[in-house]
């Protein structure tokens, strides 16, 4: 084979390469322009747009799921061409499949069609504080300690490490900080085995102990069971459920989210405001109203926000409004309630863009315009 030959074969497998490449790609890209799941309500209709190619199919074999667009083909389908509008309606409540398929044969996705009775929420925006116990005691990092001979020990290392969560020590249960180092002091001086959790995996281990200079016995564990914090109660349900937040509370040292037990919330009190600038979210300080009215108890700590059950009679069911979905929400004006400076208030902001695609809990990015909020905030802060 003449080096003219070789070139050309190498030549004509890099095209091939590049087609299937491009069209990996593609398919790939057209497939994640589309949501895993989506929600409608019973009885009404939810209208959806993806960027999807000529020829892409949407149909169902549930009865309960109806669909209808410009183009429809037989019962249960309907064929999609670029960004067009379709629109599903759910009949019955429940989790039906809708496959999406390209020229009719080619998987794309299936897509979980979430059909949910009509809910209504009390739009948040006041002040509260966070009081979180961490299920289990958390370790926030080792430390050295000094033993009666002088020597500087650190016999914690490569045991435990930040994030873990200390369950049992000595073969009892520890729900706080006070119990961990009870059991530690009653091990004596030797070793003191430790049940933990770590990133959901229970692990067995042994810390030695250690006889310090004043004669206490420690292992070198720097730990918390609980945690304080300042945020914003984003809705209350027709049930008396709260969220609050839109982010998970974390750890201050660690940065990972908190593992809890349970909670309070309570009243807060806004006091200052640490304005936002490039670079710098800002944040809003205030203080917790601890041995007041107690406004209700935590129960969950998720990326998604911090929710709970409200405390009878907090808040005014009358100033309930219906729940949004995703594919609801339109670019352009709206508001967002807070509390920044001691009282809560709509302010204006624009919404420059809905990801209906997105996994995450962050489809939004807006944008505020209010200019009272902007001499106040500079924007978006930390706690709003």
């Amino acid at each position: 084979m003449t080096r003219k030959q070789k070139y050309r074969q190498l030549l004509i497998r890099l095209i091939w390469f590049m087609i299937l490449f491009t069209c990996l790609f593609s398919y790939y890209y057209i497939r994640n322009q589309v949501p895993e799941r989506i929600h409608v309500v019973v009885g009404e209709e939810g209208t959806f747009r993806f960027s999807l190619p000529w020829g892409t199919t949407a149909q169902t074999e549930n009865e309960e799921v109806v669909l209808s667009g410009a183009s429809n083909i037989p019962e249960g389908a309907v064929r999609i061409s670029g960004d067009q509008a379709f629109t599903v309606e759910g009949t019955a409540a429940g989790s039906y499949d809708m496959d999406l398929k390209l020229f009719g044969w080619l998987p794309l996705r299936s897509v979980d069609v979430e059909v949910v009775e009509a809910k209504s929420v009390i739009p948040g925006g006041e002040s509260i504080g966070l009081y979180l116990e961490t299920d289990g005691v958390m370790v926030v990092g080792t430390g050295t300690i000094t033993d009666g001979q002088g020597n500087q020990l650190e016999p914690a290392y490569g045991v435990v490490q930040s994030g873990d969560y200390i369950l049992e020590a000595n073969g009892r249960a520890v729900p706080d900080k006070e119990a961990l180092i009870s059991e530690i002091s009653g091990c004596g001086e030797g070793s003191c085995a430790l049940t933990i959790r770590r990133e959901g995996e229970i692990l067995e281990t042994e810390v030695d102990t250690v006889r310090t200079e004043d004669g206490s016995i420690k292992a070198g564990i720097w730990v918390r069971d609980d945690a304080q914090g300042i945020g914003t109660l984003t809705y209350v349900d027709e049930n008396g459920r709260f969220g609050a937040l839109g982010h998970a509370m974390s750890d201050s040292d660690t940065g990972k989210r908190l593992e809890v037990s349970g909670g309070d919330l309570e009243h807060a009190k806004i006091q200052d405001v640490v304005r936002g600038q490039s670079g710098t979210p800002g944040s809003l300080l205030g203080t917790i109203i601890y041995g007041g009215s107690h406004m209700g108890t935590i129960k969950k700590n998720t990326e998604a926000g911090v929710f709970g059950r409200m405390a009878e009679g907090e808040l005014a069911y009358e100033n309930a409004v219906p729940v949004g979905y995703m594919q609801d929400v339109e670019l352009g004006p709206a508001v967002i309630r807070c509390c920044a400076d001691g009282e809560v208030k709509e302010y204006e902001i624009e919404i420059l863009k809905a990801d209906i695609t997105t996994d995450s809990y962050k489809g939004l990015v807006v944008q505020v315009t209010d200019q009272e909020l902007l001499s106040l905030t500079g924007g978006i802060v930390q706690g709003m």
